[in-house]
């Protein structure tokens, strides 16, 4: 017997000591440089598809990471992938990978999507859409001057994913601003040098009015009119046919821009202390621009909250593009000027220290119109409010002189560094960007993992406090629902498995997984949870899905909705299923990837957390089939469908202790955990199938429980028997004369049978 225990304590140390290695092995890789996205692509590239006529490629060569392509010897131009060079991070926290060639003269002669992980394009967006709006970034010069055909490309935006294409479109004129000009011999002189500069000591604290008259605010009104008239000019006959309620002349939107970060006007309009409490969040030379609107349209909206990117507004500057993130901004309640008007919307928000922007010179803030044109579906205008700043609060400075722009003919032309409005940027790795964009978000999960740590740890004391378990469970599952599925969208997916599987076995790089922090630091605290508890922490208290089925089937027992118990038989032989499911996915991910992922769509998890049953109603119908199972069935889809759960119970059996307590009484006779759990993970005589549990410890609070638990209850009698005859003058005389205590009403009998 002890033999056979240390053989088994010694297996589990051994295989935790290999988990514990591996991931030991894969921190200490986050130190070694992952190689570009380009040399991913490098090799399934054609050159003639990138560049007409060109037939082959030349050396890969770094800073930027760029391929010169050529035609009979000849460097005809150069191609590069967007991440590589800037940011293309969308609401999946992913980047979006598009590959640009430009032709020697600097401009972009073809572009290509070709990877990404949106959503909102997963769904039923045609991809086409994504093809022709790049497309239309094609004969875009960075280096021309306005003068020359320079200026920004109009584009229009692709229906139902606008941050997807906005971020697309950012990520093309700035990553082809910096590599034609790094490519360059010489420093652009696109645009001129600013002519004058920012005076912090220029200006005095002037009254609303006062601004708005000397230009420091500007504004911009926007009737129903207006906005009915710019969708018809679009020629979207669904827009159309949708035109706003209200008079014409009604107001849209009355929309007021200032450079707040000039002290003057920031010191007018936010007084001093919201101005230095402004100071405090931004880093030296960085700019920020207070916005505030009125009427029935919001600038902010609510998109921010969802994915963490303003996609209404944005700052457009030359060839920059300035998309505000949450992270970026901070509400107000008012402006210290008396005669202000009271605003229903008001925030500063900061122009990123990655982004290239001269406040002195001009800019404009662009305000995206959204209508709704189908369930999935919405058509865009925009309208545009342009700011200079007055020359009150500016000084001049020296014309700098400039230098002729000319593209490198060759491959082994040296990489100079380049100034102005296109100058290169070390930009901060993205993952660390994202990361430091939602430290709220990561804090509140640390916070519930600690909790839950707390909870499993200190679980034998909980558990005895029936009550106060229940509310504690009842409280996280709503965290984990409502904050963690259906506001930081953190659901863990079989995709996530398959996807490190599939970069294991080749080009692995820590910096892609990293790119969303709620969806790694809970696969690392999964990881953790598997050698302690195995797959219960996650399937039973993380689980956005997981929450929302029991949650519902909850609300069903109060509404008196029957139960339905699976004969144990049927039960046992539709477990394997989901273990089945997880086989082929993860044996079809071998040979291909993305139909995997499209596979993977018998997991809810999109539809119902992601999504919030936005999308087509097919996709709705199966999720709401699986919830309505739940309701007779309690955690249908994790019992007999999850593939998620699979994958975690095969790692899971390398758990190193069984903290769950069990009587030898229990399944012989006593079978009431067998009957009481949620998940049927109790066999009939009484033995705790690890690759079931869910670890609702629901079972634990029965273990202790002194009314429901038969080997408890006895221990209480006889206790109180042993109480009342050490003090006879303490027992009622009726209790006497039964000849010992009475059971209370729906209390288990003092004899163990095989019903309890």
């Amino acid at each position: 017997m002890r033999l056979a225990l240390v053989a088994r304590i010694s297996i589990h140390t051994i295989a935790a000591a290999q988990l514990t290695l591996i991931l030991v092995l894969a921190i200490t890789s986050f130190a070694q440089a992952a190689p570009t996205r380009l040399t991913h692509y490098l090799p399934g590239l054609v050159a003639g598809d990138l560049i007409e006529g060109a037939d082959g490629f030349g050396n890969l060569r770094q800073d930027p990471p760029v391929v010169p392509v050529m035609k009979g010897g000849e460097v005809v131009g150069h191609a590069y992938v967007t991440t590589d060079v800037v940011g293309t991070i969308g609401y999946s926290g992913k980047p979006m990978d598009v590959l640009v060639a430009l032709n020697n003269e600097g401009t972009i002669v073809s572009g290509r999507l070709m990877e990404h992980h949106e959503p909102i394009v997963l769904i039923g967006i045609p991809e086409r859409k994504i093809a022709d709006y790049i497309a239309g970034y094609v004969g875009f010069n960075p280096l021309r001057t306005d003068a020359e055909g320079g200026s920004r490309p109009v584009v229009d935006i692709v229906s139902g994913a606008t941050v997807t294409v906005l971020v697309i479109g950012d990520s093309l004129m700035r990553s082809a601003a910096r590599v034609a000009t790094r490519l360059s011999n010489a420093v652009a002189v696109v645009p001129e040098s600013p002519k004058r500069k920012i005076d912090p000591a220029a200006g005095d604290r002037l009254g609303w009015q006062e601004l708005l008259g000397n230009g420091a605010v500007r504004r911009l009104q926007i009737t129903i009119g207006d906005v009915n008239e710019a969708f018809r000019k679009g020629g979207d006959p669904k827009a159309i046919a949708r035109p706003e309620d209200g008079a014409p002349e009604e107001g849209f939107i009355d929309l007021y821009v200032a450079l707040v970060s000039h002290p003057a006007i920031g010191r007018s309009l936010l007084g001093d202390a919201g101005f230095e409490r402004l100071q405090a969040r931004l880093s030296e030379g960085q700019s920020a621009v207070l916005v505030m609107g009125d009427g029935r349209y919001s600038f902010k909206g609510s998109g921010y909250v969802r994915g963490g990117i303003f996609d209404r507004i944005e700052l457009v500057q030359g060839m920059e593009t300035v998309r505000f993130r949450d992270r970026n901004h901070e509400r107000i309640g008012d402006l210290v000027p008396d005669d202000a008007p009271d605003f229903k919307e008001i925030a500063w928000l900061a122009v990123p220290d990655e982004v290239t922007f001269t406040a002195s010179e001009r800019w404009t803030l662009r305000l995206l119109v959204l209508r709704a044109t189908g369930a999935l579906s919405k058509a865009f205008t925009s309208f545009d409010l342009d700011y200079t700043l007055p020359e009150t609060y500016t000084r001049p400075v020296a014309p700098q002189p400039a230098a002729p722009t000319q593209l490198a003919p060759t491959p082994t032309a040296p990489p100079q560094a380049a100034s102005g409005l296109l100058a290169d940027l070390e930009d901060t790795p993205l993952w660390q960007r994202i990361w430091q964009s939602k430290t709220v978000s990561i804090g509140i999960l640390v916070a519930m993992l600690l909790v839950l740590t707390a909870i499993f740890f200190f679980q034998d004391m909980l558990v005895k406090h029936e009550k106060l378990f229940n509310r504690v469970r009842l409280g996280f599952l709503i965290v984990t629902l409502f904050w963690l599925g259906w506001v930081a969208q953190a659901q863990l997916s079989v995709v996530n498995v398959l996807t490190f599987a599939s970069a294991l076995r080749g080009d692995f790089q820590w910096s892609y997984f990293l790119m969303d922090p709620l969806i790694f630091i809970l696969w690392f605290s999964v990881a953790a949870a598997l050698i302690f508890w195995g797959r219960g922490p996650f399937c039973g208290w993380l689980c956005p899905f997981g929450a929302l089925q029991e949650l519902a089937n909850r609300l069903a027992r109060l509404a008196r909705v029957p139960q339905i118990k699976i004969p144990w038989a049927v039960h046992e032989r539709l477990w394997p299923v989901k273990y089945i499911i997880f086989l082929v996915l993860f044996g079809v991910s071998l040979s291909s990837l993305a139909f995997a992922e499209r596979l993977a769509e018998i997991e809810p998890f999109k539809t119902a957390i992601i999504l919030r049953f936005m999308r087509d109603w097919w996709f709705v119908l199966f999720a709401v089939a699986l919830i309505g199972a739940g309701l007779f069935v309690e955690r249908f889809f994790c019992r007999y469908l999850c593939p998620l759960g699979a994958a975690l119970a095969i790692p899971g059996r390398l758990r190193m202790f069984d903290w769950l307590k069990r009587y030898r009484e229990c399944g012989n006779p006593c079978m009431r955990c067998y009957n009481e759990c949620p998940v049927g993970a109790i066999h009939p005589e009484g033995h705790i199938n690890p690759n079931e549990c869910i670890s609702c410890l629901h079972c634990q609070v029965l273990y202790h429980h002194d009314h429901k638990c038969p080997v408890v209850i006895q221990r209480r009698l006889k206790r109180e028997r042993r109480a009342a005859t050490a003090s006879p003058s303490m027992a009622s005389p009726r209790s006497a004369d039964a000849g010992g205590p009475r059971v209370r009403e729906g209390e288990a009998p003092s004899t163990l049978t095989a019903t309890s």
